[in-house]
This record gives structure tokens, sequence and C-alpha cells, in this order.
């Protein structure tokens, strides 16, 4: 009888110690991690961090090997640079001045002709009619005169055709393949700066998964890095707590060997984590509960993983 007394005094003790007090709950801190790996496989060649390490955003983490895009880099920047030659060379006159000038001197000599072959057309007017000079003379005279004036007309038409540009539509296609080319160099220049892996947010290192000259497949992270951010508590309350809890409600955290933690509520969930098959009786309801989460208002002093105790604040 006594052996029997004192089990049913030890259950007791337990169950009484078991109890949680009214308005504090157990939970544990999380961290949403930043998985940081490249788009394209490749061979890590740098790692400038190590786990534990502290990060600023926009550090780099790691880096892989880019002969490749810095190849492409080079190929779309020589495309672009002809590209470009292309263009200016439609949007400039069609012969070079070199040649714009020969026919110009062109035009010289063809006026001097010309006004030579006008003074000898005026001379024969005046001397046929006197009788001093034949008809056929003054015949030969307007033909050479209307000669030469069609050969000045002949290159004043050249020095117009070799000082204009090209045609409209060949300007417009040049002028399209500069953007293109211009194009692809961008994206050759994006393809060769994601080979250097660099963090969005400050953080702590949290893993390496890859070392100095390993090959690292598409998709794959190379380094892990939790944002301050992203550190949160999650505990859990029974159903009959939830007209207490809202986002922006205070709680205090405590763990073991830290510093006490205050922190708000951002998110209470309205699925239960846990559902008996018949929830009918007082005693199946209370078995319901709800994951609840909540920012640190300091989150350096949380280290996800560690089992917390909260307590509701703020007259909840």
């Amino acid at each position: 009888m006594r052996p029997l007394l004192l089990a049913l005094a030890a259950g007791l003790l337990l169950v009484a110690c078991d109890r949680t007090p009214e308005g504090e709950f157990t939970g544990y801190v999380e961290g949403d991690l930043l998985f940081i790996g490249p788009q394209e496989a490749g061979r890590v060649t740098a790692l400038p961090v190590s786990e534990g390490s502290r990060v600023a955003a926009g550090a780099a983490l790691a880096r892989l090997e880019d002969d490749v895009q810095t190849a492409d880099l080079a190929a779309a920047e020589a495309a672009l640079a002809e590209a470009k030659a292309r263009r200016d060379k439609a949007r400039a006159a069609q012969q070079r001045p070199e040649e714009v000038a020969i026919l110009e001197a062109g035009e010289r000599r063809a006026n001097a002709a010309l006004d030579l072959s006008r003074i000898e057309l005026e001379r024969q007017k005046s001397l046929v009619p006197k009788g001093a000079s034949s008809q056929a003379n003054l015949d030969t005279a307007q033909h050479q005169y209307d000669q030469n004036r069609a050969s000045l007309d002949e290159i004043h038409r050249q020095i117009d055709v070799a000082r204009i540009a090209a045609r409209v539509e060949d300007i417009a296609a040049a002028e399209a393949a500069v953007l293109q080319a211009e194009a692809n160099r961008s994206a050759a220049q994006v393809r060769l700066d994601r080979r250097r892996l660099n963090t969005p947010d400050a953080g702590l290192v949290q893993t390496l998964y890859y070392r100095v000259g390993e090959l690292v497949p598409e998709g794959r992270p190379v380094v892990s890095v939790l944002p301050p951010g992203l550190v949160k508590v999650v505990f859990f309350v029974p159903q009959a707590m939830l007209p207490r809890l809202a986002p922006g409600l205070p709680v205090a955290v405590s763990c073991d060997g830290c510093p006490p933690l205050s922190a708000r509520v951002t998110f209470v969930s309205d699925a239960a984590e846990y559902t008996p098959p018949v929830i009918y009786s007082r005693e199946e309801r209370a078995k319901l509960v709800y994951r609840v989460e909540a920012k640190p208002d300091v989150p350096a002093d949380a280290r996800p993983g560690q089992p917390v105790t909260v307590r509701l604040q703020g007259g909840a």
C-alpha cells in the first residue's frame, strides 16, 4: 500500500511541475537563412569569408572561375565597337574627304573651261554678223559651251552624291545593330558579375558548403548567411489564448545563459498545429495550439535553435 501511495504522490508532483504558469509559453529562436549560390555551374576560386564571421551588405562571399564569361564580354565589346563604326560610317558622307576634294578640283577645272567657252561663243556671235567669221565657227563655239556646261553640271551632281549620307533605311539598320550589340555586352557583363557572389544584406555567415577548388552545380548554395532581420522567436499558445494575441503585442523572452530579450508579435497563425480526431469536449479543445512569431528588438542577442520562454506583456 505504501509503495502505491508514493507512486501516486510522485505522479502528482510531476503533473504539478509540468504545468506552465498563466501567460507563459515555451518556444525557440528560428532564423531564415539566405542561401547564396551561382546561377551557372563553376569552380570556386576564392572564399574570403569564414563560418561565424559577420559581413556587411554587398560584401563578397565567394568567387567562381570566370574565364569563359570574361572572353564573352571581350567579344561583346568588340562587336559593339564594330557596330558603332558601321553606324558612324552610315551617318557620314558616302565618300572620304580626299575623294570629295578631287571632285571639287574637277569642278574648278570645269568652271574655267566653261568660262573660256563662253568667251569664245560671245566672240563668234559678234564676228559672224560682220563676216569676220563663219557660221561653222559659231556652231563649234556653241557646241563647246554646251558641252562644258553639261560637264560642270555632272561634277556638281557627283559632289552632291559624295556628300550625302547613306539611305535612311541603312542608317536605321546600323543603329539597331548598335542597340543589339549594347544589349549583348550588358548581358555578358551581368554573367561575369554573377561569378562574384555577394550578400544582399548584412549578417552572420552560417555555413560554407563548398571549398576552394570544388565544382558547384547550378543553383546550389555556396554560403548561407543569417541577416538579423530574419531572426524570430517561435512559440505556441493554446486556442483559448488567441484573443489575447495580436501583431504588435510586446512579449518578454528569456533563455538559459542569455540576457532578457524583448520582442513584438508579428504573426499569429489561424491554423492549429495539432487537431485531435474529436474536439467536442473541453479537454480536447485545450490540446489545440497555434504558432505565434515575434521579432526581437535586438536580433543579435538571439541565437537560432535556442529554447526560450515567452511571457506576455502589455496587459495581455
